[in-house]
């Protein structure tokens, strides 16, 4: 596999930009535009956030199936539901019972601080973006990978999204070291592009894809991987 080494990751450099750059140049080629986030409304976005912690998106999509045909998903049609009825309509997601309690978690948030339903939800998320993080990150079940998901999915703000995905590919093109944490990893990104969220929102899509194709755990397909042969260039 061919190295790159991006030096002083977590300052912003004309080398890093470069690179970066070259990298979305070629799996954006490889992909084109991904559409992402799949949802209907902000709402949903912030529900297929949770129900995405340790799981793949197929399941999500049950999940979600589920919750359309049952008509809940809005925040008051959902915070209607016991606990107990919403595990068992997201089955499909897997670890449901602690999802649920999740989902009632930040419904519980919603309500609570600022009276609940779509229109307030808006407000909510248009709040500044440090501050909504913090509000985010308050709650129960809500880590920074899911924070910043809906961050930059359902309130639109320039925050790059960190996954595994991410950091198998950075370890492997010797971007970062095995210790990196989600700070260091976010920082490589938003120190050294463009502060934009749609720049942002494709370029974490496109890596999830490169991720699910090409660089697998176990047995990647570097060979094959839109980034094998770019990188050599």
């Amino acid at each position: 596999m061919q190295k790159v080494v991006v030096k002083k990751i977590t300052r912003c450099s004309h080398e890093n930009t470069h690179e970066l750059m070259r990298i979305f140049t070629a799996l954006f080629t490889a992909y084109g535009p991904q559409g992402w986030w799949p949802a209907q409304t902000k709402f949903e976005v912030i529900v297929g956030a949770i129900l995405t912690q340790n799981t793949n998106w197929g399941n999500v999509e049950r999940a979600i199936s589920n919750l359309r045909s049952a008509e809940v998903l809005t925040p008051e049609a959902m915070w209607a539901l016991t606990q107990d009825q919403l595990a068992e309509l997201i089955r499909p997601a897997g670890y449901f019972n602690v999802k649920a309690k999740r989902l009632r978690n930040f419904l519980e948030y919603l309500f609570n601080n600022y009276g609940g339903g779509e229109t307030n939800l808006t407000s909510f998320l248009k709040q500044d973006t440090a501050a909504l993080r913090t509000e985010l990150l308050s709650i129960n079940g809500v880590g920074p990978e899911t924070a910043d998901s809906i961050l930059l999915y359902a309130a639109r703000k320039a925050v790059f999204v960190v996954d595994a995905y991410t950091k198998r590919i950075l370890t492997r093109h010797s971007f970062i070291g095995e210790d990196a944490g989600y700070a260091e990893m976010q920082a490589l990104f938003m120190d050294n592009l463009e502060d934009d969220q749609i720049l942002f929102n494709e370029y974490h899509a496109l890596i999830v894809m490169t991720g699910k194709d090409y660089c697998k755990t176990k047995k990647p397909f570097c060979g094959e991987c839109p980034l094998g042969s770019f990188l050599k260039a």
